[in-house]
């Protein structure tokens, strides 16, 4: 139990004017001007702006199995650098995570992290093969309570597998998260079907293979009448899909990445395995597309996608690389520079978008709350004028793939609190 108080003095709370912020123990005691405490630690944060903790929908961990490349306390600690005070964590480790046993041992390692609360995802099929609904109700009857349910890195792609499943959580008020990928239209597929795969001559992966399986899914959530949640969305047209089914009342969420709101494929001119990414980068016109639908509430929130690989895994020939990115320690930096500072958000929306509803999303309890007397204090202090060069030597997580090495971007996590507790203090763990 934390019972250290500390004063936070001069944040702009949400981005609004300066004000102090008394944490007690585990809570938000005071919010106001010209508070004291005495004995209490003062954080001075003039100029900064005060968050609730962020609530990442889609964090890869590794671990169990997968340790070479993050474990639940490095990852955890990636996710506290990044300003987040909880992460869900995606089911595709070794074994996976389909059973009430996997995931208790999951949320239990994030219990012992102490760097930010773990929330693990369930498969939604056995082995994540597609073929036999994993234990869903036993995922979240077990201690994780889980309602999060995806076969990330895989699609299911069976029409009555994907509709079985909306029906089960559906008891419980779960989600299925949906990594929407028609694996017969992708086969061979190395970037994004366009002019630069043509050019280059590498295999594309059409946006009608994410496009088909939104479409497929929202009719089935709203013929089921449960909740779909559509990860990592990187297409126009999935845009507008989703834009429709919500016209429609149907209870359909979507996320999408910082590097599909940022990068292209014609970076992958450079053949830099480090741009190889499921779903893949696609072009201008889609990025443009994807920051409308953020700043205009069609696409529900960001989530990182953090996908952390072995140096082996990704320094080597295009085709043979692993898919993925890093992101959790960067994802802030990449919002404020693609969304803040561009005006399309303000950063009491940007608390929206990556705190109050993917928390909502996730149905979690004392994340995602307003920065008010009586909350917990899940709290991150962000420098917005600060300016750098990311330096993944630096990276507390334990892969250094991100595609934004000796880029210089926008903010500093300078601090973050989970319950009250700094879990990093100046921009460095404590």
């Amino acid at each position: 139990m934390n019972t250290e108080k500390t004063l936070i003095r001069g944040a702009r709370v949400l981005g609004g004017p300066a004000r102090d912020v008394l944490v007690d123990g585990e809570t938000i005691a005071e919010v106001g001007t010209g508070l004291s405490a005495d004995g209490a630690r003062v954080v001075e944060a003039e100029g900064q702006v005060l968050l609730p903790g962020l609530v990442d929908l889609h964090t890869h961990l590794r671990e169990p199995g997968r340790e070479d490349s993050e474990t639940v306390l490095t990852g955890t600690r990636a996710a506290a650098r990044g300003g987040f005070t909880a992460v869900h964590a995606m089911a595709n480790t070794f074994p996976v995570a389909d059973t009430a046993g996997v995931v208790e041992q999951v949320w239990r390692l994030g219990r012992e992290s102490g760097y930010c609360d773990v929330q693990p995802v369930g498969a939604v099929t056995v082995g994540l093969a597609g073929k036999q609904l994993a234990e869903l109700g036993a995922m979240h009857e077990s201690a994780a309570g889980v309602t999060v349910f995806s076969d990330d890195g895989k699609c299911v792609d069976d029409a009555v597998i994907m509709r079985r499943a909306l029906e089960y959580v559906k008891a419980f008020d779960g989600v299925v998260a949906q990594h929407a990928q028609e694996p017969r239209l992708t086969e061979g597929a190395q970037m994004n079907e366009g002019v630069v795969s043509a050019e280059l001559g590498l295999g594309g992966w059409p946006a009608v293979a994410e496009e088909s399986i939104v479409s497929r899914d929202v009719l089935l959530a709203a013929h089921v009448g449960s909740r779909v949640h559509i990860c990592h969305l990187s297409t126009a047209g999935s845009v507008e899909i989703v834009r429709w089914a919500k016209s429609k009342g149907w209870n359909v969420t979507a996320e999408v990445t910082p590097h599909h709101l940022l990068l292209t494929d014609e970076l992958v001119r450079s053949y830099d395995p480090v741009y190889k990414v499921n779903p893949p980068l696609r072009t201008q016109d889609d990025v443009l597309a994807l920051r409308a639908a953020l700043a205009d509430g069609t696409i529900d929130c960001v989530a990182t996608d953090h996908a952390p690989h072995p140096h082996e895994d990704k320094d080597c020939e295009w085709g043979a690389a692993a898919m993925g990115m890093v992101g959790l320690e960067t994802a802030l930096s990449v919002v404020q520079h693609t969304m803040v500072d561009t005006g399309l958000l303000d950063w009491a929306q940007v608390a929206e978008r990556m705190s109050f509803r993917p928390a909502r999303i996730g149905r979690l309890t004392g994340q995602g709350r307003p920065v008010s007397p009586g909350e917990p204090a899940n709290l991150t202090l962000v420098d917005p004028a600060y300016r750098g060069r990311v330096d993944p030597a630096g990276f507390a997580s334990r892969s250094r793939n991100t595609p934004y090495r000796g880029s210089e971007l926008p903010g500093r996590v300078t601090h973050t609190f989970l319950r009250g507790r700094a879990t990093v203090t100046d921009g460095k763990l404590a």
